[in-house]
């Protein structure tokens, strides 16, 4: 409907508000909301847009079902309205279903603010229950789509996955398809409300299908994304203005809240790239998915076990990152396994980011650990027992620092470790948030060498030399593990693609290295249950989207 224009662009400048919402929290997301609209305001909007449930936070799971949080939610919707006069808002929030229709209790619906007061509402279309979404437990779909008339203009509203037809999913999910309805109405403009969370590749894909879109229907389309952490999540922004030739006219920041004005009809348009290699999106998107953590939690330091490894010495730039360097307590404990190497190198590490280290040696704990189970223990050989009181040990000391300082404890493992079980529970497990658990150890590396890029950051000598867990005299990981760039690749095939053992075996892969992985990921389910939660950056998480029976016996 972009013809009916001409050969001019309509003289419309809407705000985006990329804000970051706190779930449940009414007041505080409302105050975000009115500080936004002004902002915009002051910027010329004429109409402003804020993210999928911006009222609310995403995703809200249960909360929904407690009595008061709709209510509540309602009543900040309304004190809302009473702020916005004659520039309207549309705003993300929960609202009832009719409760003598049968269906589920609530919408995910969006409304359109203007002149104090509720306008119009529009309910999300297309619920998503894979990965790690779950909207059909709570929300009821809209039974039709129709455009919203405003300033002689029909602007069609979409909600997130409203906008993911089947040519951007694996397969077809649902037999409807809001954009073509609204198109076929006809509409000048499409908007989107979104909280869609990272993963690596994301921003790219969105870029693309938004792109075919605005081409396909030939009408520009206005995306505006939530940020920040909640949970496992990451949700990064990158909202999006798109022409409708599918150029981009204006591409917003990752990782950071912004409101900015742009002209949807505007004939400027951006080079198609996105800034930011692989590991700075990662880096940046763990960055801040540990500070909302921390911070909507109530926590505002950090400590975690220095191993004079590079897995503890990511965590710790990440944290340092994150939260402050000053608010950082690393501890290393070195045990009689330990090399003075890798207690220089905590130090070393420490130094450089500017937080604390204490040095504490657990060689007489574990003597005495090993005395007092020595009876127990008679006739029998020293074992991964032994390796495991080690890691234990560290781990009630690292718990006691996190409760005497109120200290948010950081796990250090990574993905391929968590992954195979290489891993102790009760031990390096411990901790309030797995920060780098979705990383494979390659993208450890990765990301270590793109962080030292202007100066050493994470000592070289972490970084170069073989990794070890220091439990066992000259332990290395490849005495027990296959080499990482290996391992690495066959997880990705067994947990991200979900391929059979003779199908990854097919692809040129060693079959008893194969099943092996394949096993250790199987058993080791009932460790990952029991694992801090993590933070999501790939397409497939342990734990959030994806749901594996502790005790059962496929044969993969």
């Amino acid at each position: 409907m972009f013809q009916l224009w001409g050969n001019l662009a309509p003289p419309m400048k809407i705000g985006i508000a990329q804000i970051n919402s706190v779930v449940g929290d009414f007041p505080g997301n409302a105050k975000r909301l009115i500080a936004a609209y002004r902002e915009c305001i002051d910027q010329g909007a004429e109409l402003v847009i804020s993210p999928e449930l911006s009222l609310v936070g995403y995703p809200p799971r249960d909360l929904v079902f407690k009595s008061s949080f709709v209510p509540k939610c309602l009543q900040a919707l309304d004190y809302l309205a009473e702020e916005i006069r004659e520039i309207p808002m549309l705003v993300g929030y929960v609202d009832h279903h009719h409760p003598r229709q049968p269906g589920k209790p609530f919408r995910n619906a969006a409304a359109w603010l203007e002149n104090g007061s509720v306008c119009h509402r529009v309910w999300k279309t297309l619920l998503p229950t894979y990965d790690v979404f779950d909207e059909r437990r709570y929300f009821e779909p809209s039974e039709s789509c129709a455009p919203v008339e405003w300033n002689g203009m029909r602007i069609g509203i979409t909600i997130c996955e409203d906008i993911w037809t089947e040519d951007y999913l694996d397969r077809p999910l649902y037999n409807r398809d809001p954009v073509s309805e609204l198109s076929e109405q006809g509409i000048d403009l499409m908007l989107n409300l979104s909280a869609s969370p990272f993963h690596l590749g994301k921003p790219e894909l969105r870029r693309s299908m938004i792109g075919a879109i605005a081409r396909k229907h030939r009408m520009p389309v206005v995306y505006c994304n939530a940020i920040g952490g909640q949970d496992q999540l990451v949700f990064d922004g990158h909202s999006l203005v798109v022409g409708p030739n599918g150029r981009i006219i204006e591409q917003f920041p990752g990782f950071n809240e912004s409101c900015k004005v742009v002209n949807p009809f505007a004939s400027k348009q951006e080079d198609d790239v996105l800034h930011g290699c692989d590991a700075s999106q990662l880096y940046h998107a763990l960055v801040l998915g540990l500070r909302d953590y921390a911070h909507k939690s109530g926590f505002f330091s950090a400590c975690l076990g220095l191993s004079g490894g590079i897995d503890s010495a990511l965590t710790a730039a990440i944290a340092a990152d994150a939260l402050g360097a000053e608010n950082i307590h690393g501890l290393t404990m070195p045990s009689p396994y330990s090399s003075r190497g890798s207690v220089d190198d905590s130090f070393a590490l420490a130094k450089n980011l500017g937080i604390r280290c204490d040095e504490i040696s657990i060689c007489a704990a574990f003597e005495s650990v090993k005395t007092t189970m020595r009876p127990l223990f008679a006739g029998k050989p020293e074992d991964v027992t032994e390796e495991n009181m080690q890691a234990r040990i560290r781990g009630l000391l690292l718990m006691a620092l996190s409760n005497k300082n109120n200290h948010l404890l950081l796990t250090t493992g990574n993905k391929s470790e968590l992954a195979v079980g290489y891993c102790t529970i009760y031990g390096d497990m411990c901790g309030g948030l797995a920060t780098i658990s979705d990383l494979p150890k390659t993208r450890v590396y990765e990301i270590s060498r793109w962080l030292n890029r202007e100066r050493e950051i994470i000592p070289w000598h972490t970084i170069e030399k073989a990794p070890s867990a220091e439990l066992r005299p000259d332990q290395k990981d490849q005495d027990t593990l296959p080499p990482y760039d290996i391992l690495d690749a066959i997880l990705e095939l067994y947990v991200e693609h979900h391929l059979s053992a003779d199908e990854i075996i097919a692809r040129g892969f060693d079959e008893t290295t194969v099943r092996w992985i394949q096993r250790r990921v199987d058993l080791n389910e009932w460790k990952r249950h029991q694992a801090a939660p993590g933070l999501r950056v790939t397409s497939k998480a342990f734990g959030i989207g994806r749901r594996m029976p502790i005790v059962q016996r496929f044969d993969a």
